[in-house]
């Protein structure tokens, strides 16, 4: 049985803890407000600029003139998984679904017999390392980075672009966590090189009924539309990152809170027995005592 100095020390020390996870809430709380809105207002933009990029698409096809970003390479066999994930911790299950999310992906890749690398933003993606220690492509730090700006994603977008034109992949898949609610966030994957033709036809379907000629033609735009949507798709896919990580933080630092308040209970109760018999232990020393005389 512990002391009653083990015991105290150890209540002291989980009401300090608790302290740090109700501090740690309240902040998540006030951060996620601000990018719960941030994510909220970058919606529209990005849906809208995939929709006129999806009805511009679906009218060049895979015809020889189509821009590479949307034609593609020709082949499909090395696959870039773009792992967006959080630069810190404390934020319960939000990194590991992403994380888990892209190994389930890459192992299916894998069993199919295709080449799979690996390009990080965010510290928390480079677990991956462990498992595939030869299949880094690239990382791009965000560890500066207070609040996610427009410059960020487009350094990234910059950065793949580059990469797919010098060929060292066929095909990009973005891993990052939608934010539903501040109780709910889900691990989504999305293609994002080359442009889906299948999602691209299905988006420009809705479009189609309105009769919209392009000057100067369908390639031009998209040669000047494609780079840019691949910087819009992942500055929103920080954005919604950004507010599922706040809302997946609050979450766990209100469990901790909550099991650390249990604790302290608990550990109060078994204080009191063992202080109160360790005064009966005495009292009975001192009776005994005065019996004896």
């Amino acid at each position: 049985m512990a002391s009653l100095k083990a015991l105290k020390l150890r209540i002291g020390s989980v009401k300090s803890t608790q302290k740090i996870t109700k501090a740690m809430k309240m902040v998540a709380a006030a951060k996620l407000r601000r990018a719960q809105e941030a994510a909220q207002a970058g919606r529209p933009y990005a849906e809208r600029l995939e929709g006129v990029m999806a009805s511009l698409a679906s009218r060049v096809g895979a015809s020889s003139t189509a821009p590479r970003l949307l034609a593609g390479t020709g082949r499909d066999q090395v696959h870039l998984l773009v792992v967006a994930t959080s630069e810190r911790g404390l934020a319960g299950a939000f990194n590991t679904n992403i994380v888990r999310a892209a190994r389930r992906t890459a192992e299916e890749l894998r069993a199919q017999g295709k080449t799979v690398r690996f390009y990080f933003a965010g510290k928390k993606g480079r677990v991956l390392r462990r498992f595939y220690p030869d299949a880094v492509m690239g990382d791009h730090d965000l560890s500066q980075v207070k609040t996610v700006g427009f410059g960020d994603a487009q350094a990234i977008a910059t950065d793949l672009i580059a990469r797919y034109e010098a060929g060292e992949f066929d095909v990009a898949h973005l891993f990052f966590s939608k934010f539903v609610s501040a109780l709910v966030q889900e691990p989504t994957e999305r293609q994002i090189i080359p442009v889906p033709l299948a999602s691209a036809g299905a988006a420009g379907a809705a479009a189609s009924d309105a009769v919209v000629e392009y000057e100067p033609s369908e390639e031009a735009i998209l040669a000047e539309l494609l780079p840019r949507n691949i910087a819009v798709q992942l500055f929103r896919a920080l954005q919604e990152n950004a507010a599922s990580e706040q809302g997946s933080r609050m979450n766990a630092m209100d469990n901790a809170t909550r099991n650390a308040g249990d604790m302290i209970n608990r550990l109060s109760i078994q204080y009191n027995r063992t202080r109160q018999a360790a005064i009966t232990t005495e009292l009975v020393e001192i009776i005994s005592g005065a019996e004896a005389l």
